[in-house]
């Protein structure tokens, strides 16, 4: 048995400098840029919403889904039972393709509350 939710909406955005990015994001949803790394921008949340990354990326700029899971092998063999297939693996995440050909990511837990919330689904 496995437990996953959506963690999060991630903005990818093929920029040079994330922060124009970052301010259209947190402007136009309503909520200040709480966490920056080289990378990411973290938007202020509800606890009880999914998290909003804006993220600067190589590929061109799309919306994906990350979906956290306590066991990343079960929710990835869940999900191509589905008809997703995986894109590529890294030590911390599963990029994976819907077969619609969206591509989403299988994390880890992210959100704080992962461990004791009630909205995380539990698989057999």
């Amino acid at each position: 048995m496995h437990k996953s939710r959506l963690a999060a909406v991630v903005i990818d955005s093929q920029v040079d400098d994330k922060t124009p990015a970052i301010d259209f994001w947190r402007h136009a949803l309503g909520m200040p840029c709480i966490e920056t790394d080289e990378k990411y921008g973290k938007l202020d949340t509800p606890i009880d919403q999914p998290d909003v990354l804006v993220q600067r990326v190589d590929h061109a700029s799309r919306v994906h889904l990350d979906i956290e899971t306590d066991d990343m092998d079960a929710e990835v063999a869940r999900l191509e039972a589905l008809g997703a297939s995986v894109v590529e693996r890294f030590p911390r995440w599963v990029v994976m393709e819907a077969p619609t050909g969206h591509r989403f990511c299988v994390v880890h837990p992210q959100r704080r509350d992962f461990d004791t919330a009630d909205n995380v689904n539990v698989w057999p």
